[in-house]
């Protein structure tokens, strides 16, 4: 089993929360142990106000955050090796995505940054990190995103048969995997971020536990024509986007001129979720026989009731593959960080439209290099 351990670890658009995988690539891809490590609240309030773009920048408060969540992160990784009774230089390396605090990949000068520091994950750790996943695909003029595709792939594809993988994280993306074996996806919209973000406004709770607040509420079919009418969803792909584009004040631009319960903007807000998905699949993949989900929406029932009846398809969650949906997005920077380890590619041209195959991430090394010790 040595040298075939690799930890993954990334904080998504929901910001809830750092999940961390522990995978043996021995024999295939094997998850063995996964957990999730919830922000105190305001860590993740302090993401939040700089991820939506509330308030004044300020250069000292995002430098003191990188180096809060490099430690984490690091704290993350060791609670969760510590659980699985797996000795740190076990370990060949962690990959570590981080938590997005910006996704620009348009304009004259895109970019893509993640905060966390690596240096401090591998000094606090003791163990070989690699970080930025995004900036090589995005000097290659690609998206930097999604990265998940390659993975998704490897385990959810069929000869023969045409599936989609979709990930319902704070935003939602599509990975089409052909019948003929090739593979595309993008981002399609906002999934659970808006959504929770207008629940925790309103209510206080950070998500809208089993749908509670929505199926209080009516669509507003002129708010969704409104909110559909952005011209992000008609792009072509590639594209990807992120919470610095769908965020409240997005949401609160469109609601003008509109006298709204809460209940009914909500219910609106998820009929937006369901209506990006559909069309996006119909548009690009009509020939989909089923499509497995996977993100932190597998677990609102009431979205997933939703998309079953707006799919023209079979819709699964990735459980029914032998995938565990709340730690895939994990296992692929576990992945990704064993690509760049062997020199291999981990970006797919054809999802994120890059100029060709790139080496992603960069390798942070302890110094000394000396495996870690726990106390």
């Amino acid at each position: 089993m040595s040298g075939a351990l690799y930890l993954g670890m990334i904080s998504g658009t929901s910001a809830d929360g750092i999940d961390t995988a522990l995978v043996d690539f021995d024999r295939g891809v094997h998850l063995l142990h996964a957990a999730t490590y919830a922000y105190a609240p305001e860590l993740r309030a302090e993401i939040l106000t700089l991820a939506q773009c509330e308030g004044a920048f300020d250069l000292d408060a995002f430098g003191h955050l990188d180096v809060r969540l490099g430690a984490a992160f690091a704290d993350a990784g060791m609670t969760l090796l510590r659980a699985a009774n797996v000795r740190a230089e076990q370990v060949r390396a962690i990959g570590s995505h981080g938590q997005t605090l910006r996704h620009r990949p348009q304009g004259a000068y895109p970019f893509s940054l993640q905060l966390g520091d690596a240096s401090v994950i591998a000094e606090v750790t003791g163990l070989t990190t690699v970080a930025d996943f995004r900036r090589a695909d995005i000097a290659a003029g690609g998206q930097g995103a999604p990265l998940l595709p390659a993975l998704h792939a490897t385990l959810l594809a069929q000869p023969g048969e045409a599936r989609a993988v979709l990930n319902l994280g704070g935003i939602a993306n599509l990975t089409l995997l052909g019948a003929d074996g090739g593979v595309r996806g993008f981002d399609t919209g906002p999934a659970n971020a808006l959504l929770d973000a207008w629940c925790q406004r309103h209510t206080g709770a950070i998500c809208d536990v089993d749908g509670a607040l929505v199926i209080s509420g009516q669509v507003d079919p002129i708010l969704l024509a409104a909110l559909l009418s952005d011209p992000y969803f008609a792009l072509p792909a590639p594209k990807s986007t992120g919470r610095e584009y769908f965020h409240l004040r997005w949401l609160d631009a469109r609601l003008a001129g509109h006298a709204l319960s809460v209940a009914d903007v909500q219910a609106t807000l998820l009929a937006l979720t369901v209506h990006s998905i559909t069309a996006a699949l119909l548009a690009n993949a009509p020939d989909t026989l089923v499509v497995y989900a996977c993100g932190g929406g597998v677990h609102n029932p009431v979205l997933m009731h939703a998309l079953d009846q707006a799919l023209p398809c079979t819709l699964l969650s990735t459980a029914a593959a032998g995938v565990d949906p709340d730690f895939i997005e994990a296992m692929a920077f576990a992945w990704l960080a064993r690509e760049r380890l062997h020199g291999r590619a981990g970006n797919l041209p054809t999802v994120t439209g890059a100029r060709g195959s790139r080496v992603l991430g960069a390798v942070h090394a302890p110094w000394p290099a000396m495996p870690h010790t726990d106390q």
